[in-house]
């Protein structure tokens, strides 16, 4: 079954963003651009969560279909893509930098980088800011 972009379940603003991000593929997707700056194929991969191929291929064209990332071909080596996020895809750091805390705080997430976690806590602001220049934008 092909994604919808247009398919909502309702005009929460909640649920609307669960209707495009709501699975944990997506969202990992994108972590592993924003925290580990991965832009091949290859390299989503080899994430600890061990995505499938098929659905590695399903995030990867959803994202890009609903303007998250795009790909490009890679101009050193035309046989690969290289994706990126776009300033809609960048919008996601916030929300993202807010998941780590969470998990930090009340599941004792065990790989919290523990130098990231204190600088969140210093200046959250200037660790988006930071990301998102790490992104291009």
């Amino acid at each position: 079954m092909a994604f919808d972009v247009n398919q909502r379940r309702s005009g929460c603003p909640i649920s609307s963003s669960l209707d495009v991000l709501g699975d944990k593929w997506s969202l990992l997707v994108v972590r592993d651009m924003v925290f580990v700056g991965k832009r091949y194929f290859k390299e989503f991969l080899s994430s600890d969560e061990g995505i499938a191929t098929n659905i590695l291929t399903d995030r990867l064209n959803r994202l890009d279909l609903i303007g998250i990332i795009s790909k490009q071909q890679d101009p050193e080596n035309g046989r690969q893509i290289v994706y990126t996020l776009t300033e809609k895809g960048v919008g996601l750091i916030p929300l993202l930098v807010e998941l780590v805390c969470w998990g930090a705080i009340y599941d004792g997430a065990p790989n919290v980088d523990p130098d990231a976690l204190k600088l969140i806590q210093r200046d959250k602001p200037g660790f988006i800011r930071k990301l998102e220049k790490g992104c291009g934008h």
